[in-house]
């Protein structure tokens, strides 16, 4: 079973979306909504429109948990994990209630669905790449994300398709420069990691070089990152590891983007991590527009 066949909503709890949706309400209308007094609480119907030719549509349950918290009701035309339509504007959902509450929604629900459809288009655009390319490993995020915003970006490259790599530092234990550098060295570090964080927990290990990369595979790492290397340097060290401790996982990083990234490609690196996928990504263009009443019973 693929995740295009998984309803990838059912990873977040409910009280999580609950959370959200009321801390973004709360930030957009800390008090009153003065506006709120011109279309007051008739029924109307607004339906969402994209203006961005053949995004991948992510972010559903964050944008209907939204309304839902304002008694409003979200009725998507596409499903989760769909490219929208090429042409120049897709109608996406239709949202009902009453107008106020419509319109309190409207920007939170914008903004994060933009940014949600953003992320997992640009997966979709590079996943697209490695299946021309034929290249077999996986390519990852990072946790260069926006502070306070982690867990719906995550969210959003698991709908795009890609690994979301750790959540947060207590996802995996990875050992940067500055870990290695206090403590002395890459063994050091291994094994006073190892010693707390047990067998349930992976190891990896930032190297800068392909003498750090087989020091750390040596010590036990499970997964070697070769990071900021050129990509002749990536695959000449990548084969030489991948002879000497097979078991490794070998992931590539730093400096990669989508128009460098099939230089990385390596049926020796099983993972590429991108920055990128959630740095300086491009949004998606969303629009609600109010049709008007809805008819009295």
């Amino acid at each position: 079973m693929t995740s295009q066949t998984l309803d990838l909503s059912q990873v977040i709890p409910p009280r999580t979306l609950v959370h959200l949706a009321r801390e973004w309400l709360a930030e957009d209308t800390p008090n009153f909504d003065f506006a709120g007094v011109c279309v007051g609480s008739q029924e109307v119907r607004a339906t969402l429109l994209c203006k961005s030719p053949g995004s991948v549509l992510a972010g559903c349950p964050f944008f209907s948990a939204v309304f839902m918290e304002l008694g409003c009701v979200v009725e998507w035309i596409y499903t989760e994990g769909q490219t929208l339509g090429m042409e120049s504007v897709t109608q996406t959902a239709v949202v009902r209630g009453p107008a106020r509450c419509v319109l309190l929604g409207e920007r939170p629900a914008l903004n994060c669905l933009a940014r949600t459809s953003g992320i997992a288009t640009r997966c979709q655009q590079l996943l697209d790449t490695a299946k021309t390319a034929c290249w077999e490993g996986q390519l990852s995020g990072t946790r260069k994300t926006t502070p306070g915003f982690r867990l719906v970006e995550k969210y959003s490259m698991l709908v795009g398709g890609v690994s979301m790599h750790r959540h947060d530092l207590s996802g995996m234990v990875m050992l940067k420069d500055n870990h290695v550098l206090a403590s002395g060295s890459i063994a050091q570090a291994i094994r006073d990691a190892r010693s707390v964080c047990g067998f349930s927990s992976k190891i990896e290990v930032e190297c800068g070089n392909y003498e750090e990369a087989r020091e750390a595979a040596i010590a036990g790492a499970d997964i070697v990152m070769l990071d900021n290397f050129t990509p002749q340097a990536l695959h000449m060290a990548a084969l030489s590891l991948k002879q000497q401790f097979p078991s490794v996982l070998i992931e590539a990083s730093g400096g990669v983007t989508p128009l460098s990234l099939p230089q990385f490609f390596s049926p020796h690196v099983d993972i590429i991590s991108l920055g990128c996928i959630t740095q300086g990504c491009p949004t998606v263009d969303f629009s609600l527009k109010v049709q008007g009443k809805l008819p009295s019973n």
